[in-house]
């Protein structure tokens, strides 16, 4: 009634000492998880990437933001930024208004190159404020995080 695996043929051929293999191959699992974590940590730096900037430092305690905050940033090359969109700095002041006309909070923060002149962060502080936004954060680098 019953066949030994070593007498049963079945029409691909004989099977000769060969069992059922119940196991589950990890193999090809683990290959694509494999190229899915190098794709990842290579598009991981390029989505982080903003403006470059040479932060001061300070050791105040960090501010919380709301949700959606905007950021001027202000490169070496006084190139201005309205979170990662180049701006003229006659144009930044309009920009702003456009941007805080229906918000309910008026926070913005400002993050500049620590070796761009006084005056000049001075002025892009004087535009911002002239576009109504009264809460100006400055961004600095901790430098406990920085060791």
């Amino acid at each position: 009634m019953f066949q030994s695996l070593e007498e049963r043929e079945d029409k691909a051929g004989p099977i000769k000492g060969y069992r059922l293999m119940s196991d589950i191959n990890i193999t090809p699992f683990v290959d694509v998880m494999l190229v899915l974590l190098v794709i990842f940590m290579v598009t991981a730096p390029i989505l982080m990437r903003g403006i470059k900037v040479n932060l001061p430092t300070a050791s105040a305690r960090p501010l919380s933001a709301p949700e959606k905050t905007i950021v001027v940033s202000v490169n070496s090359g006084r190139g201005i930024f309205i979170n990662n969109y180049r701006v003229s700095p006659y144009d930044l002041t309009a920009k702003l208004r456009a941007i805080y006309k229906n918000r309910k909070d008026k926070i913005i923060f400002l993050k500049a190159s620590s070796s761009l002149p006084y005056g000049f962060i001075i002025n892009v502080m004087a535009a911002i404020k002239s576009a109504g936004i009264a809460k100006i954060g400055m961004v600095t680098a901790n430098p406990r995080l920085n060791r």
